[in-house]
């Protein structure tokens, strides 16, 4: 007769959660945002780069950056690039600026005070600066042959804030607001919204068909678990992306002086 297995050990998984949030509360430079809302005054940055950094695998970059393509495009500087940390170049530095390749990008987003219309619309608008980028792709070799060349996927677009202008924070002229991107862009889908959080009201993720990336519905939640609900979500959307399309070199080398002038 086998043995019995080990008994295991309850696991206060609920309780652990609660202590992330408060982890990355701190990461983000601020205080108890659930029991003291608003105490910080406006002119305070979050660390939203620095928070994710901190939470996110090491496969992803996270920094503010302009993003470009092998076609001399660049996007909008786009205040938080989610982007290929292991496989892709960071393809330059000028001073603080840096410029990120168009495959090497999982997702963007805009960083403001609060959430309003306005600034829901200028986020979309920025992202869809990227999004309309022409990304390469190639096969990819291995030990047994080559990979197929991957399709690149529809590119996360979100927002982050401190608060919510809207009241409710995420009632029904939020999510027609959502919906109205999404109809901007319909055929490309570079418009729509898929994420975002606020520290103080909670945060949002927009649910989409799996085929036709139509939207479905908007999740939220409560203001309590802002952040650690935000980050959960948004590695759920990540893993959905999978990796990055590997980058056709050759395209980019059209654009090297020395080969143009070949």
């Amino acid at each position: 007769m086998s043995p019995e297995p080990p008994a295991s050990h309850p696991f206060d998984l609920a309780g652990a959660f609660l202590k992330r949030q408060e982890k990355l509360s701190s990461d983000l430079g601020i205080g108890d945002i659930s029991t003291h809302p608003g105490t910080r005054g406006d002119d305070t940055e979050l660390n939203w780069i620095h928070m994710l950094q901190e939470f996110l695998p090491r496969r992803y970059g996270v920094s503010q950056a302009f993003v470009v393509d092998a076609d001399g495009q660049q996007s909008d500087q786009i205040d938080l690039v989610v982007h290929d940390r292991h496989f892709s170049p960071l393809l330059f530095e000028v001073g603080n600026a840096c410029y990120i390749p168009a495959e090497s990008v999982y997702a963007a987003f805009e960083i403001k005070q609060h959430l309003d219309k306005h600034h829901l619309e200028y986020a979309a608008e920025k992202i869809a600066t990227v999004r309309s980028l022409h990304r390469t792709t190639a096969p990819v070799p291995h030990a047994g042959g080559t990979y197929d060349p991957i399709a690149p996927r529809r590119i996360i677009g979100g927002i982050l804030a401190r608060r919510s202008n809207w009241n409710p924070p995420f009632g029904d002229k939020f999510e027609r607001c959502l919906r109205d991107l999404d109809d901007r862009g319909f055929e490309t889908m570079t418009w729509g919204l898929d994420i975002g959080c606020t520290v103080e009201h909670g945060g949002f993720a927009v649910q989409r068909d799996a085929d036709a990336r139509t939207m479905v519905s908007v999740d939220r939640s409560e203001p309590n678990v802002a952040l650690i609900y935000f980050v959960l979500r948004l590695l759920k959307q990540l893993q959905a992306v999978g990796s990055a399309p590997a980058i056709d070199y050759d395209a980019y080398l059209r654009s090297v002086p020395s080969e143009r002038q070949r």
